[in-house]
């Protein structure tokens, strides 16, 4: 089995992506960039540099549906035929495309204010722009095998950044496909969203990682390839500085509650005080996940708001 990294620009302040073409039979590609033309062009530049076209595309398969990772999905289907694939918690984000990554709702529930929210709310519909629904989406679950002439991928589902993230194991030789769950430089972000199981409850993004993280540990990769930037190598090492990360924020985070209680809000405001455009929800996200957990661990309790006021934390 033969993996090629292709990569693309991206819009979005993240940077470049890189997709990867697992050189089998099916001819696979792992994600899709977002939808524009400098990065179909790309695509294409990559594919042609390996010998391929974009119609001679079998199979594609995504970690997550955000926008740079799924946004050619719908139009590498129109010129291929390839089915589309993606963990069942995301399947109606990539299929349906009726609501954008951010949810009015948990804002408000955060205390984000009505101009905020608006901001927000503006910024992420025009992200929503750089992706289309697809018509043949095929959902997969956590151990899932994607089967190959040489051999097999299988689906190790790592939620927390989304609640559908997913990577691609390969046993024999140890080696990771990870997505955005493993960046090398990066921590990625653990964004705000419903929980799948549950709409009405807030997803435990944080919490979550830090199984997922625990996960990978277990599988004790040797080579992990990433989404954005260089690949790791040595993932024991990775694993204590994300965890070590984790805890210094979570240090921070309950230093910034007052007695009289604090909403995610007012504790992303001065975690980030510079926060802007698309950087205002990510803000959001890493408060309300580190809050979150905070809970989980028993250090704080929240009590929800009543007719629209927002929740608040407060020490036990």
């Amino acid at each position: 089995m033969r993996i090629e990294r292709i990569v693309v620009p991206t819009p979005f302040p993240v940077g470049p992506i890189n997709l990867y073409l697992i050189v089998d039979d099916p001819l696979t590609l792992l994600d899709t960039g977002p939808k524009t033309e400098e990065a179909l062009a790309a695509l294409r530049e990559g594919l042609r540099g390996l010998g391929f076209r974009p119609d001679d595309l079998q199979r594609v398969v995504l970690t997550h549906t955000h926008e740079d990772h799924c946004g050619l999905a719908g139009e590498l289907q129109r010129l291929s035929g390839a089915p589309v694939y993606v963990h069942e918690w995301e399947y109606a984000a990539i299929a349906e495309r009726r609501e954008g990554r951010v949810r009015r709702e948990l804002l408000e529930r955060a205390g984000v204010p009505p101009e905020a929210v608006a901001e927000i709310m503006e910024r992420y519909a025009r992200v929503k722009g750089y992706g289309d629904a697809v018509e043949d989406v095929e959902s997969y679950r956590d151990e899932h095998e994607f089967t190959f002439a040489s051999g097999a991928l299988r689906v190790v589902h790592t939620p927390g950044h989304t609640p559908g993230s997913c990577c691609l194991w390969r046993e024999g030789s140890r080696l990771l496909l990870a997505g955005d769950t493993i960046l090398k430089t990066i921590t990625p972000n653990p964004v705000l969203n419903p929980d799948p199981i549950d709409p009405a409850r807030r997803f435990p993004s944080l919490g979550e990682y830090l199984v997922s993280l625990a996960r990978i540990r277990a599988l004790a990769p040797t080579l992990i390839k990433t989404s954005h930037g260089e690949d790791v190598t040595d993932y024991e090492e990775h694993f204590n500085r994300l965890v070590r990360h984790v805890r210094e924020r979570q240090a921070r985070v309950l230093a910034l509650v007052p007695k009289g209680g604090a909403t995610a809000w007012g504790v992303a405001r001065q975690l980030f005080p510079r926060a802007a455009d698309l950087h205002l929800f990510l803000a959001v996200s890493e408060a309300v996940a580190h809050l979150d957990l905070a809970v989980a661990d028993g250090k704080l309790r929240v009590e929800p708001g009543d007719s629209g006021t927002p929740e608040l934390f407060f020490y036990n």
